[in-house]
């Protein structure tokens, strides 16, 4: 059982990454061990996003190794075992597709042949009862609030069953309702085992659910351990819910985590 418990769902070793000419990342070290919440803090430009990106390979990293349920990123094919929820504010409006399509389009690292199934479809609609959308299935995402629109993407990334949930900045710019719904979303998640990494601009509702908090300073870890003493000794100056350099971070809303 100790085994299991210390297993590690993710693990960054000294890893190092740059934007443009502009290191980002400073060697740091980070794991995730399986069914714990970690949530990475820090002020703006501390590398919080680029981290995270940086595990799915949507940053290239200079230096260090970073393994996925002990494999290799770079030999890492099981994506449908990883959720990813981008940040809201980069993860494009406009999309003409409904709610389900948008959702839908979550479950295609598990289907075969890229065809929905029976076992799929019903994932999907777990998925939106999950955070609360059914009744909104049919709906343009175009039509939705921001506390709306950030439900989608999460459910979409719950579609595939995930034993990896990456967020960043789920609570960003939604409303307290739906920032409850959310948080109650995830801890029935934490309860089935999911193991999460998510970004956070301040901790909220989801404190209670959180392990560890990781603070980074100008891509390096400055602290890693109980959330509370995270924000009682680290000030955290300098928070916004946009990404400092969201030119380079913005990311379309995908038909699969990678694709």
């Amino acid at each position: 059982m100790e085994d299991v418990v210390s297993e590690s769902v993710v693990s960054l070793r000294g890893v190092r990454a740059e934007l443009g000419s502009r290191p980002v990342l400073r060697g740091i070290d980070l794991t995730v061990r399986r069914g714990e919440v970690v949530a990475l803090l820090g002020a703006n430009g501390s590398g919080k996003s680029t981290a995270v990106r940086s595990v799915i390979g949507q940053v290239a990293v200079s230096a260090g190794e970073i393994e996925i349920f002990g494999v290799p990123r770079r030999r890492f094919r099981d994506w449908h075992r990883v959720g990813y929820v981008p940040q809201r504010t980069t993860a494009a409006g406009g999309v003409p597709a409904t709610v389900t399509e948008i959702v839908a389009s979550g479950r295609l690292s598990r289907a075969r042949f890229g065809m929905l199934r029976k076992a799929d479809h019903a994932a999907v609609r777990r998925a939106l009862e999950l955070v609360g959308m059914a009744d909104r299935a049919k709906d343009s995402v175009n039509a939705l609030s921001g506390g709306q629109h950030q439900r989608v993407l999460i459910a979409r990334a719950l579609a595939c069953e995930p034993e990896l949930l990456i967020m960043d900045e789920p609570m960003a710019g939604v409303d307290l309702a739906s920032q409850e719904v959310l948080a109650a979303t995830l801890r029935d998640q934490v309860a089935q085992g999911t193991s999460v990494l998510l970004v956070l601009h301040e901790l909220g509702p989801l404190e209670p659910l959180i392990d560890r908090a990781v603070v980074l300073r100008d891509g390096c870890v400055l602290h890693d351990g109980p959330p509370p003493q995270a924000v009682g000794q680290h000030a955290l100056p300098g928070h916004d819910h946009v990404h400092p350099h969201a030119a380079h971070d913005a990311e379309p809303l995908r038909t699969g985590l990678l694709s």
